[in-house]
């Protein structure tokens, strides 16, 4: 946001300074993270503009190795996230802002529950994007009428490596699941930043404190993490099934299980978390209906009601298709026949993406015979290539008795 004057007035009451006073780099630095306590953020550091480290050399390789996937935006001006002055070069200190989100429950216990749909804890409640950017700009304003200097506020969506800067802050450090850490709030942290024309004294960085612990490596359903602290986010259950806008890769299917947005097992099994805390705010609290929904009654959504029921959430921006595409996976890996109406009435859906998701439920939950006496009827009707692909496909790898060594004649 640009600089200005604006908020003034809110310095001159009791919490802060009398009207015209001064405050020195220190006392503004203690009344802003007093002002950050009173606007709900949970942690707050200041760090140097240069003290990114080697993260940005990671940063390069990790695109350079193609781990980005389809996040084309990642790959955009790679500069301006290996530092921040190339992304603002009046940027004299940033200022890191973590908010606490810590669930009222375990997310792993879900995943036992196979006809019920799994969604990111982040993502159960009002969108944070919303929730938090509203505090970091009054936060930003009092600022700049407590300095007088111009700042810029960002929150995940602007080129920031929050979580680098995050831990030379001191709010935590970067685990080997390549997300933050702290010994506070374990692995559930927003994070937020303004970048300041003012020179603010710097907080101490964060150390290392995974040691020996591998629990986030081995839990990963799809073993996204080719060593610790890297990340391949082409086989994160997370990017397949919140950026990756086409059909789910075959080989990754199964092991998304019941995880219908996002995934939270690197976080939730992470040791630190027996010192979480639940999170205070209200709206990003977990909303009823999104706790644990019936995978049945995800699957008849259409476009209106994906947008009724996903209004203020984060979600509602992979849109109705992508979604119902993941709850199509989940319903083929819930080992139960009952559902496989659900699926075969969306083989009828105006989406290319849907019906092919339809299909593979399908041969997940359909004997050999009924699976090809459907095909043998849906085939010749199907339009896109892309969903005939998947019933070849589909028809080849069929985990039931009397499984196709080759593409039945009716599909080829």
């Amino acid at each position: 946001m640009a600089g200005g004057r604006a908020g003034v007035a809110d310095l001159c009451g009791p919490r802060l300074l009398n009207k015209g006073a001064k405050l020195s780099a220190a006392d503004l630095k203690a009344a802003l993270k007093r002002e950050a306590e009173t606007l709900g953020f949970d942690c707050i550091g200041v760090t140097d503009p240069a003290a990114i480290g080697n993260a940005g050399k990671y940063f390069r390789e990790f695109l350079d190795a193609g781990a980005h996937g389809d996040m084309d935006w990642l790959a955009a001006q790679p500069e301006r996230r290996m530092d921040p002055r190339v992304l603002w070069p009046g940027v004299r200190s940033i200022i890191m802002l973590g908010f606490n989100y810590g669930p009222d429950e375990n997310p792993l216990a879900l995943l036992e529950q196979r006809t019920r749909g799994a969604i990111s804890a982040y993502a159960q409640g009002d969108d944070y994007h919303d929730v938090i950017k509203k505090r970091l700009k009054m936060l930003a304003r009092w600022l700049v009428a407590a300095s007088g200097d111009e700042v810029k506020v960002f929150i995940d969506t602007a080129a920031v490596m929050e979580k680098p800067l995050a831990q030379a802050a001191g709010l935590g450090w970067q685990g080997k699941h390549t997300n933050l850490v702290s010994r506070e709030f374990g692995s559930w942290l927003f994070l937020g930043a303004i970048f300041s024309a003012s020179d603010l004294p710097r907080d101490d960085a964060d150390s290392d404190h995974c040691g020996s612990c591998n629990a986030c490596q081995e839990i990963c359903p799809t073993a996204a993490f080719p060593a610790p602290y890297k990340l391949d986010a082409r086989r994160c259950i997370s990017y397949l099934t919140i950026e990756n806008k086409g059909p789910i890769p075959l080989e990754f299917r199964k092991s998304i299980g019941n995880r219908i947005y996002g995934c939270d097992d690197c976080l939730a099994v992470c040791p630190w978390n027996k010192f979480a805390q639940q999170g205070r705010e209200a709206k990003l609290s977990a909303r009823a209906e999104l706790r644990a929904p019936s995978l049945t009654e995800l699957a008849r959504l259409d476009d209106a009601a994906f947008r009724a029921l996903f209004s203020k959430s984060p979600i509602k921006r992979i849109g109705r298709d992508r979604f119902v595409r993941n709850v199509l996976i989940a319903i083929g890996n819930a080992d139960d026949a009952s559902l496989a109406a659900e699926a075969e009435r969306l083989l009828d859906d105006a989406s290319p993406l849907v019906r092919g998701a339809a299909v593979w439920a399908l041969s997940q939950l359909m004997t050999r015979e009924r699976f090809d006496a459907l095909a043998a009827k849906a085939v010749g009707a199907e339009t896109d290539e892309s969903v005939r692909d998947e019933w070849r496909q589909t028809s080849v790898v069929m985990p039931r008795e009397g499984r196709a060594s080759s593409i039945p004649r009716h599909l080829e």
